[in-house]
């Protein structure tokens, strides 16, 4: 773990467009539970009942029982020295953009400035019949009377958060900006993310082949251990920091 925080810390102190790619393994640290692995929320829950677009159309009830269930935790979630340190790493023009598969904002709250949420966000929630939006916190507080809320516009039932169900497209806008950055980055530092989500896992897949030094911090092996240039298992609140240290001596 030494010689790979060494090497990624001298990539980072010579990155000058640097894009880092995070999944659910930051927010993770934050207390949001991820969805794969071990004691993911798909263990819990049928995903295809509770995020499938189909399904959410049949029955909205399934996606926003389960939402009343976890909100919690979800409100209650704040930035953990991970994401601090993403946003230092913005600040001392070493870091670009960040390009993120979490819904959950907690990059902005820590001060990035660019960040592009390929999944969308889920702080806020938008009819499918009228278009119209509201907060999210809004609709949380009404499910303990209405179930499933309705829209306050059209009176529409099919009312869903601003994110990404099976089923649907990503937002191209995002896609394309985030292939971008891959196509121009100097570096690219993939945070907390499994890799085998699909087709955000080849956001770093184009900026290998661009040409980009890979860095990879997470907690288990990933399908692109093989390419990287160094890679660091371990959580990010705690690498991360020491990578900024590194990299500013």
């Amino acid at each position: 773990m030494k010689d790979g925080i060494e090497r990624a810390a001298e990539l980072l102190a010579a990155a000058r467009r640097g894009v880092a790619f995070t999944g659910a393994g930051v927010s993770a640290e934050s207390g949001i539970r991820t969805f794969r692995g071990e004691n993911g929320l798909w263990r819990q829950y049928d995903p295809f009942k509770v995020s499938s677009i189909d399904h959410f159309l049949q029955d909205p009830s399934a996606y926003w029982t389960v939402s009343k269930e976890r909100y919690e935790t979800y409100r209650a979630a704040r930035p953990n020295p991970g994401h601090v340190a993403l946003a230092a790493m913005e600040q001392a023009g070493i870091v670009r953009a960040v390009v993120t598969q979490n819904t959950d904002g907690l990059h902005r709250e820590a001060g990035s400035t660019e960040v592009i949420e390929l999944h969308g966000s889920g702080r806020s929630v938008a009819c499918l019949d009228c278009g119209a939006r509201e907060g999210r916190a809004e609709v949380q507080a009404r499910l303990a009377l209405e179930m499933p809320p309705r829209c306050r516009t059209c009176g529409g039932v099919h009312i869903k958060p601003a994110v990404v169900f099976f089923g649907e497209p990503l937002p191209a806008e995002a896609v394309e900006r985030a292939f971008t950055l891959a196509r121009e980055c100097d570096l690219m530092l993939v945070v907390g993310s499994s890799l085998v989500v699909y087709p955000a896992n080849g956001v770093p897949v184009a900026a290998v082949d661009a040409g980009a030094p890979l860095v990879i911090v997470n907690a288990e092996p990933t399908p692109l251990d093989g390419v990287a240039t160094a890679v660091i298992q371990g959580p990010s609140g705690e690498v991360l920091p020491r990578l900024l240290q590194l990299a500013r001596r």
